[in-house]
């Protein structure tokens, strides 16, 4: 992923942690109506990353992800689906494990098995 990619989904997560919603993220629909996108575009193609604040003082980074067509807004199937698995494995840590020790904490969840 380039780097400024990283900048701007970087960015777009500290607003979230801060209680905002940046420019660039919009809520997703219907399963993952708790789940908001980030939208990064660069020369090299178009950039989505997906988190949860339904929890209390975390953040859950659930996907990152180049995406493969330019045509359509739509989000592969394969994709959601990913991410709709991926959020039930942050319900099942934040069960187990509670609200972090500090406040705004992000985690990642790319790899929930771990």
């Amino acid at each position: 992923m380039p780097d400024d990619v990283k900048d701007e989904v970087g960015h777009s997560l500290r607003i979230a942690q801060q209680g905002g919603r940046a420019d660039n993220t919009s809520p997703m629909k219907g399963n993952l109506r708790t789940v908001s996108e980030i939208r990064a575009e660069e020369s090299s193609g178009a950039y989505r990353a997906t988190y949860t604040t339904q929890f209390e003082d975390v953040i859950y980074v659930l996907d990152v992800f180049k995406k493969k067509s330019r045509r359509g807004i739509a989000t592969p199937k394969s994709d959601l689906k990913r991410i709709e698995q991926r959020l039930k494995a942050a319900r099942v840590h934040y069960e187990e494990h509670g609200p972090p020790d500090i406040q705004g904490r992000i985690i990642l969840m790319t790899n929930p098995k771990s």
